[in-house]
């Protein structure tokens, strides 16, 4: 079970307008923010619990996937438009990928760094 992940990110005042907007369909929002300048983090969570960290400073080498689970198709669509708008770029509108399981409904959008941020609906329609 994935507890928290954190990812760098080369300019955090665009990750926070990316993740801010893409995320709030999926029901992920922005619980705190901690130090400034090169040392500046934001967590966004649910129910009040932060497993999602930004901080700031030189991306990993590699891209890095990361998916949140969506309550229905339709917030997946919410997502993929929301990171869309939030400055993201398409990796993969919102449809089905049968190549992983007949209910897997999902959409890519890369995040400002070109990380692969993920929304994914298993259930069935």
């Amino acid at each position: 079970m994935l507890d928290h992940i954190e990812l760098a990110v080369s300019d955090i005042e665009a990750a926070r307008a990316f993740y801010d907007g893409a995320l709030a369909p999926v029901g992920v929002s922005l619980l705190m923010t901690l130090g400034s300048g090169p040392r500046a983090a934001l967590a966004y969570g649910s129910d009040g619990r932060p497993y999602f960290w930004i901080v700031q400073g030189p991306p990993l080498t590699g891209m890095l996937h990361v998916a949140f689970t969506a309550k229905d198709r339709a917030t997946v669509d919410a997502f993929h438009a929301a990171g869309l708008a939030s400055g993201g770029r398409d990796n993969g509108g919102p449809g089905l990928r049968p190549q992983y399981h007949a209910n897997y409904y999902g959409a890519f959008v890369f995040d400002p760094d070109g990380h692969n941020i993920e929304a994914v609906c298993h259930a069935p329609a």
